[in-house]
């Protein structure tokens, strides 16, 4: 008979593992549970994201010409009303006054006399202008949306274009007003990585890294190099240090061959970051942590700090990875969820893909969000230190990205995460089964080894976001 399972993890497994008190724990009362009761010692300060500003065009060619929508179509009355629905179901951008072209020369004209904005939202409210296929080669981000039966002839011809010429341009086509206003919010997660800034804790030249991402979304990368930390990490507050250390510990629902030494150290360098951020107005922080901790360029693993800063709605990540921290940061604009940085195994076996690392988020829907239970573990390489097991959601659909900078793609694929695996002599702490294509992605796998995982269907934002950034994507799940 199997067994039943909480979290994806049969009671055999779990008491074998971690013992028979710690299990009636985990397994026993409510699926989610509050670490943390209070106020965490402190609030990070998380920046309101830049707001964009985006050109509004309406196209269509003059009344009384017989095409669609129809002869005498009233076009005035219809965009006075898409318009006014817009500007009030969009409170997060700032829109132009209407802009109208009813042909190529005057779409010319609109794109020229508008060079500040960061994007254009197209709507069709007439057909056969021209109008779209100026702006989306404008070299600016462009949603183009189809108000059926108007534009649809001519939304249909721009697939090709938009694939042979790489054009920065997304096409929305529904009768469901919901997904007009995810394209306006495509474009307002481009504006605010435009106003992102990360800080890059690692040591070396960065030259290369900050042109790139710039280049690519606009977004700034300080460094903090070791000799920074050191100097942020004395001057950190030990009382603020040992708070956040008793915070995390009454918020585990175990705690597994940690010292009470290292959860003080992982609560000063989280206090030296939290400084950081506030100092350097940051967005997201990402550190070279196992070359510092292994290079004893750093006595703290930053894993805490980064589950922290995850539950407080910004963005933390391991190794110094410019790629993986882009992704998170985009995705968090996107949706306001974490995302799980991990190494990821093919198990085709199971038809599964298993993302390990050892730090995630214990608020896999956002900091406002449900809690999970998590579990405090040395670092599963070492065995020092402190990291976090984060025994997240099972049956959820998720969505995995990761952005090449260098390359200019994005790799997607997606599942249903599956169990949460307790295999503790090997790889990372938190280890998370998703059932996948595994087959394929084991034959398609491409561009690196991180990945970027977060709970929630967000395939097609992700590659709506892809194109409006110019990026090349790849479904590796796809044969």
């Amino acid at each position: 008979m199997e067994e039943r399972k909480c979290f994806g993890i049969c009671r055999r497994e779990f008491l074998a593992v971690t013992g028979a008190a710690t299990a009636s724990t985990l397994l026993g009362g409510s699926a989610y549970g509050w670490p943390g009761k209070k106020e965490p010692p402190q609030r990070l300060k998380v920046r309101t994201p830049r707001r964009p500003k985006v050109g509004l065009v309406f196209s269509h060619v003059p009344r009384g010409n017989a095409t669609w929508p129809t002869k005498d179509y009233d076009y005035d009355a219809r965009r006075t009303e898409l318009s006014r629905k817009l500007r009030k179901e969009c409170p997060g951008t700032d829109f132009t006054a209407d802009l109208v072209a009813h042909n190529g020369d005057e779409a010319d004209k609109i794109i020229q006399a508008n060079p500040d904005v960061d994007g254009f939202a197209v709507y069709l409210i007439g057909i056969w202008t021209g109008v779209p296929g100026r702006i989306m080669r404008s070299g600016k981000p462009t949603v183009i949306i189809d108000d059926l039966y108007a534009g649809s002839g001519e939304i249909l011809g721009m697939p090709d274009g938009i694939r042979k010429e790489k054009l920065r341009a997304a096409l929305i086509g529904s009768s469901n007003f919901e997904d007009v206003k995810r394209g306006v919010k495509w474009l307002e997660v481009l504006a605010a990585m435009k106003g992102a800034k990360i800080v890059n804790v690692r040591n070396g030249d960065m030259a290369g890294q900050i042109k790139t991402l710039g280049e690519v979304f606009g977004t700034a990368m300080v460094q903090m190099n070791s000799d920074e930390l050191r100097r942020r990490y004395e001057a950190a507050d030990d009382e603020r240090a040992k708070e956040w250390a008793e915070y995390w510990k009454k918020g585990a629902k175990d705690i597994v061959d940690v010292k009470e030494e290292d959860l003080v150290k992982a609560g000063k360098i989280h206090v030296a970051f939290a400084k950081a951020i506030e100092d350097m107005d940051a967005d997201a922080v990402t550190m070279d942590c196992l070359g510092m901790f292994y290079g004893k360029k750093s006595n703290a693993y930053p894993c805490l700090s980064f589950f922290e800063m995850f539950n407080q709605g910004l963005t933390g990540i391991c190794e110094a990875d410019v790629n993986s921290t882009a992704t998170a940061l985009l995705m968090r604009y996107l949706c306001g969820r974490p995302g799980f940085v991990s190494d990821p195994v093919i198990d085709t076996a199971t038809g599964e893909i298993i993302y390990a690392h050892c730090v995630m988020s214990n608020r896999v829907y956002g900091p406002d969000g449900k809690t999970n239970k998590y579990i405090l573990r040395t670092h599963a390489e070492d065995r020092q230190g402190v990291s976090v097991q984060s025994l997240m959601p099972i049956d959820e659909p998720e969505t995995t990205v990761e952005i090449t900078l260098g390359d200019r793609c994005m790799m997607v694929h997606s599942g249903v995460t599956s169990r949460n695996i307790f295999e503790l002599d090997k790889a990372c702490r938190t280890k998370l089964a998703a059932k996948a294509n595994a087959d394929v992605l084991l034959r398609n796998w491409t561009h690196g080894w991180h990945r970027v995982t977060f709970y929630g269907d967000y395939r097609k934002d992700a590659i709506a976001l892809a194109q409006l950034a110019g990026l090349t994507v790849i479904e590796e799940d796809k044969a």
